[in-house]
């Protein structure tokens, strides 16, 4: 493919969407789709095989979620940036994705150029953030969260995100490519810092908290 060109991985559980992304790209001048992915372990999998310059990342995915392939990604030392592409704009969706390393943020309610120059910005190494999550981030930190007890780690609020669905100890092990043995680790923070005993008071707590949106 031309160098020129920017390679593009699409990761989304919709094939609807997916399909959407796909016209939408080949269409365009300065683009190429290499694949498509379904949920977060494929798009790992793919992301090493394919070696796209962009991998437009959806979040939450069965079989595997968007955060966790990011951290995956970011761990194997990845060339590919990835750009979230969502319909979610709560903190606990915003901040694990960037503390993974997303290059950048975008909502799906996008315009077509916007998310193209998204991309070529996210090509170049640069952070791009929708309007309204940049805004969000900024109140955060003109007004950071609590520390002490409620200072969960990104980590901790993926594992906490997930039991809140209801997700076992052996399916966030694998969604987030760590083993139980971890889960049961981050649990165990996770009930001291929120003062709780149980996952159950623990969901209720971060809800009451405002910790999981």
């Amino acid at each position: 493919m031309n160098s020129d060109v920017i390679t593009l991985l699409i990761v989304d559980d919709h094939p609807v969407v997916r399909d959407g992304l796909r016209g939408m790209f080949l269409d365009a001048p300065g683009f190429g789709v290499l694949g498509e992915a379904a949920d977060g372990v494929q798009a790992v999998e793919l992301a090493e095989r394919l070696d796209p310059d962009v991998v437009l990342m959806d979040l939450r995915m069965p079989g595997g979620g968007g955060v966790a392939a990011i951290a995956e990604l970011t761990r194997r030392g990845a060339r590919a940036k990835v750009l979230v592409l969502t319909t979610y704009d709560t903190d606990s969706d915003t901040l694990p994705a960037i503390e993974a390393g997303a290059t950048g943020y975008l909502l799906k309610d996008a315009p077509r150029d916007e998310l193209f120059a998204a991309v070529r910005a996210a090509a170049a190494g640069r952070t791009v953030l929708s309007p309204a999550i940049a805004s969000r981030l900024v109140s955060r930190v003109r007004a950071p969260a609590p520390s002490g007890r409620d200072a969960l780690s990104a980590r901790e609020r993926e594992v906490l995100l997930l039991v809140s669905k209801g997700t076992s100890n052996r399916d966030i092990a694998r969604e987030l490519f760590i083993s139980e043995a971890t889960v049961k680790t981050h649990l165990t923070h996770i009930y001291g810092k929120l003062g709780v005993k149980d996952r159950a008071a623990a969901v209720a707590v971060a809800y009451d908290r405002g910790i999981l949106g």
